[in-house]
């Protein structure tokens, strides 16, 4: 429908419109637990930028807290040997 909202004190009138979300990417991960550090390998060759599978692989682990994760410190990603270290805050 249409709508009208105010930006500003500006008035827009705007209509929504469906649209259709891209698919997720489902990835099997090898996981190595090291107290603060998780050692994963294959990480899988996606086309998305490097930062975005860093990004994917903190909320991945970030979200996992009844799994073993937790607040992720750092991720470092290395994408020629499709490997990745994630650091936790920590040890769990």
């Amino acid at each position: 429908g249409k709508h009208t909202v105010n930006l500003d004190n500006k008035i827009a009138d705007v209509s929504v419109k469906p649209f259709t979300l891209e698919m997720g990417i489902k990835f099997e991960l090898h996981v190595t637990v090291s107290g603060k550090k998780i050692n994963v390998s294959e990480v899988p060759e996606l086309s998305i930028p490097e930062d975005w599978v860093r990004d994917k692989l903190e909320l991945n682990f970030y979200k996992s807290e009844q799994g073993g994760g937790g607040e992720v410190e750092n991720v470092s990603y290395d994408k020629q040997s499709r490997t990745a270290v994630i650091t936790f805050l920590r040890a769990g």
